[in-house]
């Protein structure tokens, strides 16, 4: 049987793809890269070497849970950044959170209100006033539905490789 070997991008629908360009060049850094001759608005960004970002433009319904994790390098600055810029979200997932494996977890929507999750990565040092902090929670997100299905273990992380 044939096996996934990786992500190789993620697109998101975005409502104006300028003001997306700019959120995700400027504020998490991502290096733009040509995309195909499409006919519509399109933008790609690279992560790394394998993995892209594809971002195009469209009248289409968003989710509100749904979102793409990303790996950000420097966190600290980038947490009063978005908290500046009035962009961290609560409503879905909860306030910024440290998870198991030692990781801040923080969710905010880019201009066109797509969720994105901004992950710190193993072993980072965070800025103690973040955990301090109004937008910050001890413990992992609980729902409350107490729903305990799926494959779950104490011993989870984000970062597989470590």
């Amino acid at each position: 049987m044939a096996k996934a070997i990786g992500v190789n991008h993620v697109a998101l629908i975005v409502s104006n793809l300028e003001a997306a360009c700019e959120f995700y060049e400027h504020e998490l850094g991502l290096e733009p890269i040509p995309a195909f001759l499409f006919d519509y608005p399109t933008a790609f960004f690279k992560f790394n070497e394998t993995q892209q970002l594809h971002l195009t433009e469209w009248d289409d319904v968003f989710s509100f849970r749904g979102h793409i994790c990303i790996t950000i390098d420097d966190i600290n600055p980038v947490f009063w950044r978005m908290k500046e810029l009035g962009i961290i979200d609560t409503s879905p997932w909860g306030k910024a959170r440290v998870l198991p494996g030692g990781n801040l977890q923080m969710f905010v929507r880019d201009p066109s209100g797509n969720l994105l999750e901004l992950s710190s990565p193993p072993g980072y040092e965070l800025d103690p006033n973040i955990l301090t902090d109004e937008f910050f929670k001890e413990g992992i997100y609980v729902s409350g539905r107490n729903d305990f299905r799926g494959y779950k273990s104490k011993d989870a992380t984000l970062y597989h490789n470590n």
